[in-house]
């Protein structure tokens, strides 16, 4: 974004973002900087010499806040910070570093992270044999587990389809049930054992919404189970313990606190779920704001809405809001799981499994708007896009806007003609922007089976954007890093993050990088509906904020990955770092 200087720090141009367009919202609103109120009672807690980049709707630069109470009381200039400061405010000189609204995460996966990175946890590595010595490592040091669950793997480790093999596992874990996620959490990878105990033999019929893999050849049972398949599984897998989960969900809020992430939304929770969060939040260790998205049972119909509608009444308190439904629409694009306009270029005119009949989601959608849920759909190939947005369009045409933010999570491939529609029906592009360069995903396993032309619509960040539709952005986490850094740096440049690539991959998607610190803070703040509380540093807003330990502004786009947060403050107190450190 062009700046200019004004009274020795940047101000940038007033660019009115997407969000603020409800009432009340941040737009170009009167200055708060640079006044001083008379009277006011002093500060808790003042931050000065910053370069701080507000998020407000003109996109301001300050030097100072002030904090009282969890709210900031007071941005602007060091000069004007001097009549919010009183004996027992504790004042920290920033010393030049940058300062930000705290990120929030809109899709992302906190619960089912944690326990994952305490069990058998294949994530950050890459290779088959890697992921066999982990198993067998695991195995050896929990000799009294009776079930080895966990996750991590990547579909690219096994060429395109990814189908596994039991027999991998079986040579290092031959007595114990495996059971194992892949990163993205759509196909599970079983051992022999475990296809046992569930009863799946070369006779078990595909259910309706997913797929056992089977050998060409012989038509055995290879390991591997695709979207519903895996719920076979269920029967027989022990669920965690409640200790378990909160352990894990401690472990996840730490992590992300570390990465200036204070407010989240889950995009998968059920009633086990809701719990661990409200005894964790009881207990006030919750240093997260969390949006749950009460995962939609497909084979259950709207008599569902009741139970939906209680665990909202019984759950919605604290830190937590349970005003969220989640509806999965199709798979994804390396199993040829997501839904297609058009054939994936393979035999046998596959075009995906829908996870829901498109009519049906059609008065769904209606019946949730009308009862005041947000609706988040997981929908990545092009065809789940449109009947997702056609599933809205039947709503608003029903019930009117009743402004509950709904929004479509992934959008790996959209339909150009389809992309104005994400404005014309106020519907937000949750795009999860770590996805959006040229790895093996994409060169491999998807651009092979779908071909150029529709490749050039892969993660369309930059066209959604300039159609003047709200983007926000999600890490879904475990399935990706949930860095921010690593995030805004692809948005911008569309190359790996750790120079995995060098060529930009369809570089007319890229946006700039106010844009993509928006999608991370005011934008996903929009979504979470708190946009009014939170997602920018105005006077009035809660004091979730962040210290860097670099300007983003300052440094070559390729180097945004390499920043850390040295601080990050939950309701004005420090939940990462340490602010005498500074």
């Amino acid at each position: 974004m062009k700046t200019t200087q004004f009274n020795g720090f940047r101000r940038g141009a007033c660019r009115l973002l997407i969000a603020a367009f409800v009432a009340g919202a941040t737009g170009c609103a009167p200055d708060t900087h640079d006044t001083a109120v008379a009277g006011v009672s002093p500060a808790d807690l003042a931050l000065k010499s910053g370069a701080i980049y507000t998020m407000d709707g003109p996109r301001r630069w300050a030097q100072a806040v002030a904090i009282r109470g969890g709210r900031i009381v007071y941005v602007g200039t060091d000069r004007d910070l001097e009549a919010h400061i009183g004996p027992e405010t504790r004042v920290v000189d920033l010393k030049g570093r940058m300062l930000l609204p705290a990120f929030q995460d809109a899709h992302i996966h906190p619960l089912s992270a944690g326990i994952e990175a305490s069990a058998c946890n294949l994530n950050g590595l890459k290779t088959v044999d890697e992921y066999i010595a982990a198993i067998k490592k695991y195995a050896d040091a929990h000799p009294d587990e009776a079930w080895i669950t966990g996750g991590g793997w990547l579909m690219s480790a096994f060429g395109p389809g990814a189908l596994t093999q039991h027999e991998l596992i079986d040579a290092v874990v031959p007595d114990r049930p495996v059971l194992l996620w892949s990163t993205d959490g759509h196909t599970a990878w079983a051992n022999g054992k475990a296809l046992e105990l569930a009863g799946i033999t070369r006779e078990t019929p595909d259910p309706p919404d997913g797929r056992i893999d089977r050998d060409p050849n012989t038509g055995s049972v290879v390991g591997s189970l695709q979207e519903g398949a895996a719920g076979l599984m269920s029967r027989v897998v022990p669920a965690d313990s409640e200790a378990t989960r909160q352990n894990g969900l401690r472990y996840s809020i730490k992590l992300l606190n570390g990465y200036g992430i204070t407010s989240v939304q889950d995009a998968s929770a059920d009633e086990a779920d809701l719990k661990t969060y409200q005894a964790v939040d009881r207990a006030g260790d919750l240093s997260l704001r969390v949006v749950t998205a009460i995962l939609w049972d497909r084979d259950a119909g709207l008599e569902q809405i009741a139970g939906i509608e209680r665990l909202r009444k019984d759950y919605s308190a604290g830190h937590v809001d349970a005003g969220t439904v989640k509806i999965f629409v199709d798979g994804v694009m390396e199993s040829y799981t997501a839904t297609m306009l058009e054939p994936y270029l393979m035999p046998g005119n596959v075009r995906g499994i829908p996870m829901i009949d498109p009519e049906s989601m059609k008065g769904i959608v209606t019946r949730l708007d009308a009862l005041g849920f947000q609706v988040h759909l997981h929908a990545i190939g092009d065809a789940a896009i449109r009947h997702a947005l056609d599933a809205i369009e039947a709503a608003r045409r029903g019930n009117g806007d009743l402004g509950h933010r709904h929004h479509i999570a992934h959008l790996e491939l959209i339909d150009p003609t389809d992309i104005p529609r994400f404005r014309e029906l106020g519907v937000t592009a949750n795009f999860q922007p770590l996805w959006a360069f040229a790895d093996k995903y994409i060169t491999e396993l998807t651009i092979p089976f779908i071909g150029p032309k529709r490749s050039r619509w892969l993660y369309p960040i930059g066209s959604v954007y300039r159609s003047g539709a709200v983007v926000a952005f999600g890490s879904d986490w475990s399935v990706s890093s949930p860095n921010p850094f690593e995030e805004i740096e692809v948005a911008v440049t569309r190359m790996g993050p750790s120079g995995e690539t060098k060529v930009p991959f369809i570089p007319e998607e890229r946006i700039n990088l106010p844009e993509a610190i928006a999608a991370f803070t005011i934008n996903a703040a929009y979504i979470n509906r708190s946009e009014t509380q939170s997602g920018s540093v105005e006077v009035g807003k809660l004091a979730d904020l962040i210290v860097l330990d670099r300007n983003l502004f300052e440094i070559p786009q390729t180097e945004i990955s390499d920043a850390h947060v040295l601080v990050t403050l939950f309701e004005g107190k420090p939940v990462h770092g340490d602010l005498g450190a500074l």
